[in-house]
């Protein structure tokens, strides 16, 4: 059974479940940041996950890319996988704006983070799993919806 990391799932919510990976939403309403989280154990790494998971990856983070340059009108997204003071797997799709208060240095460690009010999670939940919903499945009513 997949265990996922204390500290993911403490700073995020989750959004609904990919083939391969959970999409959790980090609660921090200054950037629509977004955690893809490969559901296998005792993965560090990319290159640890199986050729075909590897490809599902890829393939997950592109859609979302997409996804969220067109519901949010990026200036840059940006996707990384740090993994420093987390562990476990997980890709960052961080949704940037040249008038961010980061712009253009990285958002890590950068500014406390503001936690999203019940409205605006509500709202971006919706924005996304709209847009995604012919390939995520949403959680179910007993699974975890806020912060």
């Amino acid at each position: 059974m997949f265990v996922l990391n204390p500290v993911l799932s403490r700073d995020s919510v989750l959004v609904g479940y990919f083939s391969l990976c959970q999409l959790r939403l980090i609660n921090d309403a200054q950037f629509p940041w977004f955690v893809l989280v490969p559901q296998r154990n005792n993965v560090t790494e990319i290159y640890q996950l199986s050729n075909e998971d590897r490809l599902k990856l890829l393939s997950e983070s592109c859609l979302l890319a997409e996804v969220l340059n067109d519901a949010f009108s990026a200036t840059k997204l940006n996707i990384a996988a740090i993994g420093n003071h987390v562990p476990q797997l997980h890709v960052h799709h961080i949704v940037r704006y040249a008038s961010d208060a980061c712009w253009p240095a990285p958002v890590w460690g950068r500014l406390d983070a503001i936690p999203y009010t019940d409205e605006n999670l509500a709202k971006i939940l919706q924005k996304i799993q709209l847009r995604l919903s012919d390939v995520l499945t949403l959680p179910s009513d007993g699974a975890e919806r806020c912060f």
